[in-house]
């Protein structure tokens, strides 16, 4: 059995710190929620089971960011692979790769790290009306398969914002109006497939979280303002509802399927504003709310600039090619983990079958 850790894999990890996060507390107030600045740290273990095959084997793993707000402080792997190695992707996503030979046994996998998080919130007031943005964040302006940019998205997104006139005003009107007007749907696999244009013409407005923050995303960048999903998974206990996640008393919690994709738009002054469009619908879904009930008014207030850290963020990336490339690409997005038997691709939306796991224990 092989191993590796992460004090191994810091010079292909090298944005990660093993050093104790320090965050910088954006604002104490207790929201309507009892949500605090308190940090909250889970060790999340991952397993993966894969057939025995007459052809190799890889495995594509969305691996946690390192941000301001989400720290991983440990990580290691191991299992009885031939190759296995962290490498970067488009929209600097980092993806732990692994590969099998062909063999009569099956291959295995176990993947563990610790994440250090806290809440983010906004402080509005610093807001600017510039748009003169960073180049690397100019290439969350573009258009991309499932998010386009087009004359008839473009008068849209504008009819949408008509009389916003800053940028944030323009992001306020577009999130308004995705979280009244869309609604989640369960019976869409998985996170669904976040074909914002399909949608906006349409007028497909039911989806999953993927479907309705890509929405967002996209009548953003149709205005201009640098957009993005955030696909991450779902780590332990919310405060607001046990329809944004849920642990035992204990702060344990078997996570497979708890993939959840978040928003972000980009605001002069302000940097990356975190949203949550998606979670809007589920607990007005869940707790059979409607748009005027106070608890649905104040979700809405709060996940426009707010995101609850009890959730593992993994990337952004859409409509890319992985490295090493697979048999299949460019793949839709990376929240899930990818893998291909031969030249057939596993169906990630069915970890029975695929036979993978996500646990995670939040360290009290």
């Amino acid at each position: 059995m092989q191993r590796r850790t992460f004090l191994q894999t810091t010079a292909t990890l090298s944005s990660v710190a093993v050093l104790a996060p320090s965050f910088a507390f954006a604002n104490k107030e207790i929201n309507p929620f009892g949500i605090t600045s308190k940090p909250r740290k889970f060790s999340v273990a991952n397993t993966y089971s894969i057939n025995p095959s007459t052809e190799s084997t890889q495995l594509w793993i969305p691996l946690p960011k390192d941000e301001s707000y989400h720290k991983v402080v440990s990580f290691d792997y191991k299992g009885n692979f031939t190759e296995a190695k962290i490498v970067k992707n488009e929209y600097d996503t980092r993806v732990l790769y692994v590969k099998w030979d062909k063999s009569d046994k099956k291959s295995e996998l176990e993947v563990n790290f610790d994440v250090i998080m806290q809440e983010r919130t906004t402080n509005f007031s610093k807001a600017t009306s510039s748009m003169n943005y960073p180049e690397d964040v100019k290439v969350f302006l573009e258009g991309s398969t499932h998010i386009p940019i087009t004359a008839s998205l473009t008068k849209y997104a504008k009819d949408i914002a008509k009389g916003a006139k800053t940028p944030l005003e323009k992001a306020q009107a577009v999130y308004d109006w995705t979280v009244t007007t869309m609604y989640r749907d369960d019976s869409v696999i998985g996170c669904g497939l976040g074909d914002a244009k399909k949608a906006i013409e349409e007028k497909i407005y039911g989806g999953k979280c993927t479907d309705i923050s890509s929405v967002l995303v996209c009548l953003l960048r149709n205005l201009g303002i640098p957009s993005r999903e955030v696909f991450g998974i779902r780590a332990g206990q919310s405060k607001i509802s046990n329809a944004c996640g849920k642990a035992d008393d204990k702060g344990f919690a078997n996570i497979t399927g708890a993939q959840h994709c978040r928003a972000e738009f980009y605001i002069d002054g302000l940097g990356w504003v975190p949203a949550d469009p998606a979670d809007v619908t589920k607990v007005r879904l869940a707790e059979k709310l409607t748009n005027e009930d106070k608890k649905v008014k104040d979700v809405k207030k709060y996940f426009f600039g707010s995101w609850e850290m009890n959730w593992v963020a993994f990337n952004s990336a859409r409509d890319f090619v992985l490295n090493p490339k697979p048999t299949q690409y460019p793949i839709n997005m990376l929240g899930y983990p990818y893998a291909e038997v031969g030249e057939d691709a596993l169906d990630y939306y069915t970890p029975k079958t695929f036979t993978y796991s996500y646990t995670s224990q939040e360290i009290i």
